[in-house]
C-alpha cells in the first residue's frame, strides 16, 4: 500500500512540475527601491533640516546631563550630602529632561517616516504593477522572502528606475 502511495506522489509531482516551470516569478527588495529613490532622498535632507534644531538641544541636553555626572563622579567624594544630593538630583532631572526630549523627537520622525511611507505607497504600487506586465510575470516576491534569485529575476533596481521617473 506504501508503495502505490509513493508511486502516486511521484506522478503527481512529475505532472505538476510542467505548470511549475511556466510561472515566472520576480523578486524586488521594496524597500531598498523606496528608500534609495529620488523622492527619499529628497525627504531624508528635508527631515534633517526640519529636525536639525531639535536635535541639537536633545545633544545639548544630552551633554550637560553627561557633565552633570562627571563631576558627581570626580567631586563627589569631596562634597558635603547636601551638594551631593542637589547634584544627583539635578542630574536626574537632565536625564529626564533629555529621555523626554529624546522620545518627543523619535516618535515625532517616525510619525513623519510613516506619512511618506504612506503617501509612496501607490507609486510603489503602480511600479510594481508596470513590472510585473513588462515581464510577463505571474508573481512577484519580496526579497525578504526569497532565499535565492537569478540576477536577471531580480528587477529591485528597475523598480527604482520607475520611481525615479
Amino acid at each position: 500500500m506504501s508503495r502505490l502511495l509513493v508511486v502516486f506522489a511521484a506522478a503527481m509531482m512529475a505532472l505538476s512540475l510542467p505548470a511549475m516551470a511556466e510561472t515566472r516569478i520576480g523578486v524586488v527588495d521594496l524597500r531598498q527601491a523606496l528608500f534609495s529613490s529620488n523622492e527619499a532622498q529628497s525627504f531624508s535632507e528635508q527631515l534633517q533640516k526640519d529636525f536639525a534644531g531639535d536635535e541639537a538641544q536633545v545633544r545639548q541636553v544630552q551633554d550637560e546631563a553627561r557633565k552633570l555626572k562627571e563631576r558627581l563622579e570626580k567631586d563627589g567624594a569631596m562634597m558635603n550630602e547636601t551638594e551631593r544630593n542637589k547634584l544627583a538630583g539635578e542630574f536626574q532631572e537632565k536625564v529626564k529632561e533629555f529621555n523626554f526630549m529624546k522620545q518627543r523627537l523619535d516618535s515625532t520622525v517616525a510619525q513623519r517616516k510613516q506619512e511618506f511611507l504612506e503617501q509612496a505607497r501607490p507609486d510603489v504600487d503602480a511600479a510594481v504593477k508596470e513590472l510585473v506586465e513588462e515581464n510577463d510575470l505571474d508573481l512577484m516576491l519580496p526579497s525578504e522572502a526569497v532565499v535565492y534569485v537569478k540576477p536577471e529575476m531580480n528587477l529591485t533596481q528597475k523598480l527604482l528606475e520607475k520611481l525615479n521617473r
